[in-house]
Order: structure tokens, then C-alpha cells, then sequence
């Protein structure tokens, strides 16, 4: 055997459609071959009987932020920070991560907008040097009721790690808030303001919206179509939601708010993401439909960690587990190859020769999928 290629054997292969003992070979950083039996070699890793399955692929996470701002007022140097973050993502078995940077804020001077070039030029940097352990690619959401979103976007379409682009509108009476109490329990809490305040601030806001987010989600989702990039949604809540989101060419529904949005966006053939802590959690945090009614109406199609990594392969083994869930097979697709073809990445998520040898050897102790070693591309990350 080349010192470029590596046997894994005794492991229970996570495969499409079934489990199967076996053996697997990585050359040059790609799954040569996969064997039913088990390898002879001496060189061979013994996995003692654990699963191994693709390397998850991350398609909005804003995990990243935490590191560059660990405290309120407190910023971190980047590259310490985004080092930082990519360990984590290693650590959880995510190979492939879309890093989640807002382009709009309705706070004024948020750690968001001055953080951004900043966190995108660390991601770069990692990423061009080569000391990054996982994948990185860069999801742009985008909040379109805000009046600087479209300049922004224009500034940054451009960067070789653009693969995915969300539509948003967080503005009060929309999507995620059409309740105005729930808009202003949210938000005169995070900014303490006063009633007067708030009543001004929700008058902006709806002014806003008015003014830009037709424009703005027009011209952004051209301009992706345009260069081939990914597009998603975001908290579609009705059919009406959905049929427009279907007219800009979005792939991706991120979120959904409701069944109602979820069936309809699963029978328009676009890929349903939820939220991994929606899953271990049971149930939305704010209120929204759970995920796990999806999976028993079998219309979610992909799994996010959104803002807890290591919740992602937990909410994928939990889903298997469920009474009215998904086949482990199926529950692992969530994760890896349904996300990975979402966004045109068609040389990942599977096990399969000739794909990217992005791989989890996986133990479950006590009921829970523990992480023993992550591969990407064929090195240990892990």
C-alpha cells in the first residue's frame, strides 16, 4: 500500500440505501473502493465495529461569529478566531461548512456589519493558505429590507468563496414575525428600548421593507442566477411565500415557518432546511413548526446546525431513532448528500468511489453519536 492511501476496515459503512459491514480504501484523498469484507492488510485501521459516514456539509451556520466576538464589546483577532471555529467544525464531523455572514442589520453599528469584511478576509486567508482542517465555502444572507444590502452584496459577490445566498426580510408583519407582539418582545428586549421607541423603530422598519425588499430580492436573486450561485430562502411562512420563492429560482427553503410553507416548498422540489437544535431541542425556540413534524411527514430534507455544531450529527441520529423518522441511510442523507447536490457540490456526501474521502468514524455510547476521527480529503482532521 502507497503512503497515500489508507484502508479502514471492521466499520459499518453508512451507505445510500443500507448499512453494511466492510472495509474502505482512500487513495490520493478520494474513496478508491468500498469491500464488504474485511481487508487483510496489516497496514488496515480497525475501526472496532464503529459507523463510518460521509462528512457533513454545513449550509448556514454564524457559529464563526461567536469567536470574533466572544463577549459583547469584545473583538477577537481574526485569524485566532476563525482558526478557532474551523476546529469546532472539525471537531463535530462537518467537512464542509457554508460560513453564514449577514449583509444588513437593522442595528445600528452591530459587530455584524463591522465585523464583515473582516471575518470574510480571515475565512480567505485560511482557506488560500491551506491551514484551514475543513472546508469553507461563504453563505451570504441577505436582509433585503435594509437599504444598504444590494451595494453591499455588489462589493462582495465577487469572492471565490460565494456558494450560497439567502433572501431575507425580518421586517415586523413579515415571514418570521407576522406577529407584531412577537417582533416587539424580540426586539425592545435584545435593544431595551423604551414603548415610544419601539413604536418608531417598528415604523422604520415596516417603511423599510416597503421601500427596498422588492427591489433588492429582485435584483440580488438576478444577479446569482446570473453566476450560477445557489439561492435560498428564508422563514417562508405561506404558499404565496413559497410560488415567489419558486419564481426567483431558489433551490433552498430555509426554515420554514410553518407545515403549510414546508409541504409546499418539499412538492416544488425545493430542499426543506431545518434546524438541527430545533431537533435535540423538541421543538422551535420561537415558536415555530417542529422539526421532527417534518421528518414524520417526511418533508425535511435537510438538517443546519445554525448555531450549535455538534447538534447536527445528533439531530441526524436522533431522526433515525424516531418511531415515525428516517432510516439511518436517509437520516445521514439530511446531513451530507442532500445539502451537498442543494448547492452543486456533487463530489461529496456519499460513500462512494470516486467521491471525496470527507469521512466520520462514529461511536455511539450511551445512545449518542460520539465523533472518534473526521477525514477531508483524505487527511485526518480529527
Amino acid at each position: 500500500m502507497s503512503a497515500d492511501e489508507q484502508v479502514l476496515t471492521n466499520v459499518r459503512l453508512i451507505l445510500d440505501d443500507e448499512v453494511r459491514q466492510g472495509s474502505l480504501l482512500i487513495h490520493e484523498g478520494r474513496i478508491a473502493a468500498l469491500d464488504t469484507a474485511p481487508s487483510r492488510l496489516a497496514s488496515a485501521v480497525d475501526c472496532d465495529g464503529d459507523y463510518l459516514m460521509p462528512g457533513m456539509v454545513e449550509l448556514h451556520t454564524d457559529n464563526m461569529e461567536k469567536y470574533f466576538q466572544p463577549r459583547p464589546k469584545v473583538a477577537w483577532p481574526s485569524r485566532q478566531a476563525a482558526l478557532a471555529h474551523d476546529a469546532q467544525m472539525a471537531a463535530s464531523g462537518i467537512t464542509t461548512v457554508f460560513d453564514s455572514l449577514a449583509i444588513g442589520s437593522v442595528e445600528t453599528n452591530s459587530m455584524r456589519a463591522r465585523a464583515l469584511s473582516g471575518m470574510h478576509d480571515a475565512l480567505l486567508d485560511m482557506q488560500q493558505r491551506g491551514l484551514a482542517r475543513v472546508d469553507h465555502r461563504l453563505h451570504l444572507r441577505c436582509e433585503v429590507s435594509h437599504p444598504g444590502t444590494l451595494a453591499t452584496f455588489e462589493a462582495m459577490e465577487a469572492s471565490p468563496l460565494l456558494g450560497l445566498v439567502s433572501l431575507m426580510d425580518h421586517a415586523p408583519g413579515q415571514r418570521q414575525f407576522v406577529s407584531l407582539e412577537a417582533y416587539r418582545t424580540y426586539y425592545q428586549g435584545k435593544f431595551r428600548l423604551s414603548d415610544a421607541e419601539m413604536a418608531a423603530f417598528i415604523e422604520q422598519q415596516k417603511a423599510n421593507s416597503l421601500r427596498y425588499s422588492g427591489e433588492q430580492r429582485r435584483e440580488i436573486a438576478a444577479r446569482c442566477r446570473a453566476r450560477g450561485l445557489a439561492l435560498a430562502s428564508h422563514d417562508d411562512a405561506t404558499v404565496e411565500h413559497v410560488a415567489e420563492s419558486r419564481e426567483y429560482g431558489i433551490g433552498v427553503a430555509e426554515f420554514p415557518t410553518t407545515l403549510e410553507a414546508a409541504e409546499a416548498s418539499h412538492r416544488a422540489g425545493m430542499a426543506v432546511l431545518m434546524g438541527a437544535p430545533n431537533v435535540v431541542r423538541g421543538g422551535s425556540h420561537s415558536g415555530n413548526i417542529a422539526a421532527a413534524e417534518l421528518v414524520r411527514r417526511g418533508v425535511l430534507d435537510v438538517l443546519s446546525s445554525d448555531y450549535y455544531p455538534a447538534s447536527l450529527l445528533d439531530a441526524v441520529f436522533r431522526i433515525a431513532e424516531m418511531a415515525e423518522g428516517y432510516s439511518l441511510p436517509q437520516a445521514v442523507a439530511t446531513a451530507t448528500r442532500h445539502p451537498a447536490d442543494a448547492v452543486g457540490l456533487h463530489d461529496r456526501g456519499r460513500l462512494a468511489a470516486g467521491q471525496r474521502a470527507d469521512l466520520i468514524r462514529i461511536r455511539v455510547c450511551d445512545g449518542h453519536p460520539l465523533v472518534q476521527r473526521v477525514w477531508c480529503a483524505g487527511r485526518q482532521v480529527h
